[in-house]
């Protein structure tokens, strides 16, 4: 199912939603917030699908909030919209981080304010070597929103988060390699073929297993030893006697790949 504005498309198991404004570089504007998180909760409940992929049209990843449309909002005293826009984007993050699936962001150009945000939310990145990432809102009087106060200080410390915020400064692809705010940088001429083949990959895994594993790092990077211990115990044995298991090392004695889920 598409939108105009919002594209969405699943082949090999891997669901590609696409923002798809690429005249204002993906901004944000009107109802696509909800086109967003409406494409993500298809994909969330789609059993055909085991990897959600989002990247941007043209150019651009998301260049964040339609900065027009906000200073009309301004002209008429009204912060009811902005209140309502910052809910749903609190929903996509919270959608992204529960759902079973992985989620990649593939950041194919610029990402700024909320658009480098939602890419934080996602549980991967992966960027073009044209990638480019702000924390743009100082420069506009106002502060992160989709939840860039939770993603960026755990990616980068508490230091270099308050760094990229309070200058609003951009960052290229190899600086956010370096620092952890992408997996892996492809060349931007080959960039949408390498992100998908990666997505396929990750798709191809055993999806409760994937699952378990999304769950399990998301606890151990919060929680204490006793609880991620017993996480793995309960996981591992609701797990060793599935088909997908079974599948896993049948086809490695065997020698062959696995083939999972069916």
């Amino acid at each position: 199912m598409s939108t105009n504005r919002i594209l969405s498309q699943v082949s090999d198991r891997v669901a590609c939603i696409t923002l798809n404004r690429p005249e204002v570089l993906n901004a944000f504007e009107g109802t696509m917030r909800e086109e967003l998180l409406a494409a993500l909760e298809r994909a969330a409940d789609d059993s055909a699908v085991r990897c959600v992929m989002i990247t941007g049209a043209g150019r651009a990843f998301c260049a964040g909030g339609d900065i027009a449309s906000m200073a009309e909002l301004q002209a008429d005293n009204n912060d009811g919209v902005i209140k309502d826009r910052m809910v749903v984007g609190g929903r996509i993050i919270r959608l992204i981080r529960s759902m079973a699936k992985p989620v990649i962001a593939a950041v194919n150009g610029a990402a700024a304010g909320a658009g480098m945000n939602l890419a934080l939310g996602c549980d991967l990145r992966l960027g073009a070597d044209t990638a480019r990432f702000a924390e743009s809102f100082v420069k506009i009087g106002l502060v992160p929103d989709w939840a860039g106060f939770s993603s960026l200080p755990r990616l980068v410390g508490t230091a270099k988060a308050l760094e990229l915020m309070l200058t609003g400064e951009r960052i290229d692809a190899a600086e956010a390699l370096r620092l952890g705010l992408l997996n892996r940088v492809y060349p931007h001429d080959s960039f949408r073929a390498e992100a998908l083949d990666f997505a396929r990959r990750v798709a191809a895994g055993p999806p409760r297993t994937l699952a378990h594993i999304k769950r399990g790092v998301y606890l151990g990077a919060s929680a204490g030893l006793d609880e991620t211990l017993g996480y793995e115990h309960d996981s591992q044995a609701e797990l060793f006697l599935s088909a997908d298991a079974r599948e896993g090392m049948r086809a490695f004695l065997e020698k062959r790949p696995p083939e999972f889920g069916k």
